[in-house]
Parts: C-alpha cells; structure tokens; sequence
C-alpha cells in the first residue's frame, strides 16, 4: 500500500534516500561527532532537496527537541519504522545501533526490490516489444493486404477476415482507443489512492495471481518477519513492536495481520495463538513460518526466529525470482514467434488457396 504513495509523494523519501542519510550519518556518529554537528556536516554535502528539512531538523535539535521528534515533523518523509527505531535508542542512548539496524532493514528492501525489478526487467520488456510489434502490424502491414485482398474475386477466410476487421478498428481509432486506456488507467489509480477498500481488495487479489501471486506473498512475509525482528532486537515491546509493523507494511493482507495479532494480545492470548487467530486461512503465514515463530515466542527467541525467518525466505524468494526469470524467456519467446507467425500465416492464408479464390 506505501509504494505507490511513495511514488505519487513528492515529499516522502524513498529507501534509497533514507538508506543514504542513515549510513552518512552513521559514519559520521562513528567518527565521534555529536548530533548536532553531524547534521550540520551533513547539510554541506547533502543535495539541495535535502537542505530545507535538514536545516529543519538542525533548528529543532538547538531547541532542545529529540532527534525523534525532529523526524516526526518531517511532513511523512520518514517511514514509521525509521523513526520508531531512532525513538527507542534515545531511550537507551545508542543512536548507532538503531542506525545500523535502519542501514541493515533498508539495504535487505533495496536489494529484495532490486532483485524483484531484474527478474521481471525481461519479461515485461518482451510484452512492451510484441504488443508494439503486433500494434505496427496491425496498423501499417496489414492494410497493405488488405489492399491487395480487395482484388480477389471470392470470400476471404474466416480467421483473415477477423484479422482485417480488427486492423480496420485499429487503424481508424489508435488514438481513441490509446486515450481510452490512458484515461481509465488514471481513473484507476485516482481511485485507488482514494479507496482504501480498493487498495485492500487489490492486495488480496494480488497473492491470487498464478505464480506471481505466491512471490508477491513471500515479498510481504519477509518484509513483515524483518520488520517486526529488527523492532524486537532495538528493545521495542512485541505490541508496539507490532503496531509499528502495521504502520510501515507494505502490503494491506500483512498491515490486517498486524493489527489483529496486536488485538488478540491485548484480549490476553499468547502470540502464539494470536498468529493462529490472526490468519486462520494461511492467505499470508505458511504453517511452517507459524510453526517456527511459535517455537520462537515460547523459548524467549522470537527476535532471533523472525530475522533467521526473513534470511530464508528472502532466499527462497531470490531463488524462485531466478528460476521463474530462466522459465519465462523461453516461454515469452515462444509466444511473441507463435502471436507474429500466426499473424502471418492468416494473411497468406488467401495466397495459399490462390487457386481456389481466383
């Protein structure tokens, strides 16, 4: 649900921004600068978008307020979780820790994204290539067949009379049709930001998809497994920890999920039995992640399970990215030959039977 409100968020930063100020301001806190002046070092050599908040921040912290406090005002340019993390290390007074917990959170989203984009770069630039391909055909290759058609003395066949009916179509109403779908697809996504009920319904319709749909599950697990860990490791309570959680997922199925083990809490039931009551149908938790973070609430180890969970799952899915980018060329290579060899074919169908036309 926060990745395309990131997009459309002029003022949000995206991980890769966050990533970058927590790991120079890490460095600089290693080096031995105070707060104060790590952030006016900061503003040196940061980019120019950067200068307005961080001046904002600087002004803040010689007023006396917290480094959490500061990013809280920031107009959402902060996750939930960067700065629920730098809060509870002002408790315990080691800002490095949170800091490298944020790098180590955020570098794992950027490679899993990163990851994600190269494996599906392909596929999708396959389909872009053919539906150009077959929308040039249909436009200035199949016309010219039909000119030649028109000569013919006898009934065309079937499949290359829909063929030119459907160029026809093509040719007379591109750019109808081209503002149709742009404008319904911006409808969409007005829609959409504005639907929190369409959101939901599309993130669950989105682990539905065949094989996509399971990648797009154990993307949110993992997220959610190393969400919550890296919460639980910086000292966080298990049901603020959680409440975070729901703050910053990704996806509305685990924000649901959040929320709901956080209510079986607070009715009294272990976390153990607030899993099994919070996904009953394992549309997001398989058994075996229940199995294992249920052993890990019961032994005192549940912040050490949920970020060995996340490790092997980001696994599993990095592996299955692999395999299903090697499937898919082949199989997308066959599909645009067989989509422009059967275009062909139904235009020389005529040719063929050129005996029996003329």
């Amino acid at each position: 649900m926060s990745l395309v409100s990131d997009i459309f968020s002029q003022k949000s930063l995206g991980k890769a921004d966050q990533f970058h100020f927590a790991q120079q301001l890490l460095s600089l806190l290693h080096a031995g600068l105070p707060l104060l002046n790590a952030i006016e070092l900061l503003m040196r050599s940061a980019p120019k978008p950067w200068q307005p908040w961080l001046l904002h921040i600087r002004d803040l912290l010689k007023k006396g307020n917290s480094f959490s406090q500061s990013l809280r005002v920031q107009e959402n340019r902060f996750s939930a979780e960067f700065i629920n993390l730098i809060r509870v290390s002002e408790r315990s007074g080691d800002l490095t820790l949170a800091l490298k917990t944020i790098c180590q959170q955020l570098e794992a989203q950027i490679e899993l994204k990163r990851k994600v984009q190269q494996s599906l770069a392909y596929p999708l630039i396959t389909l872009a290539s053919s539906f150009l391909l077959v929308l040039v055909m249909m436009i200035w290759v199949v016309p010219v067949f039909k000119e030649v058609f028109s000569q013919f003395q006898a009934e065309l066949p079937a499949p290359t009379r829909v063929l030119i009916a459907i160029s026809t179509i093509v040719e007379n109403f591109y750019l109808e049709i081209l503002i149709f779908i742009l404008i319904s697809m911006g409808l969409f996504v007005s829609a959409w930001l504005k639907s929190t009920y369409l959101q939901k319904q599309c993130d669950r319709w989105s682990l539905r998809i065949p094989i996509l749909g399971n990648l797009f599950r154990l993307a949110t697990l993992t997220h959610w497994c190393r969400t919550l860990g890296h919460l639980l490791n910086s000292g966080l309570p298990l049901p603020d920890a959680l409440r975070v959680t729901a703050q910053s997922s990704n996806h509305w199925l685990s924000h649901d999920f959040s929320a709901e083990i956080f209510k079986q809490l607070t009715r009294g039931w272990p976390f153990s039995d607030a899993l099994s009551k919070a996904d009953p149908a394992h549309l997001l938790f398989d058994i075996e992640t229940l199995q294992l973070l249920q052993i890990g609430s019961e032994s005192g180890s549940l912040a050490e399970m949920l970020c060995k969970r996340a490790d092997i799952l980001g696994a599993q899915l990095s592996n299955r990215l692999n395999t299903l980018s090697q499937t898919l060329e082949p199989i997308f290579i066959l599909l645009v030959g067989m989509i422009i060899g059967g275009i062909v074919i139904i235009l020389y169908l005529p040719i063929f039977n050129l005996g029996q036309i003329v």
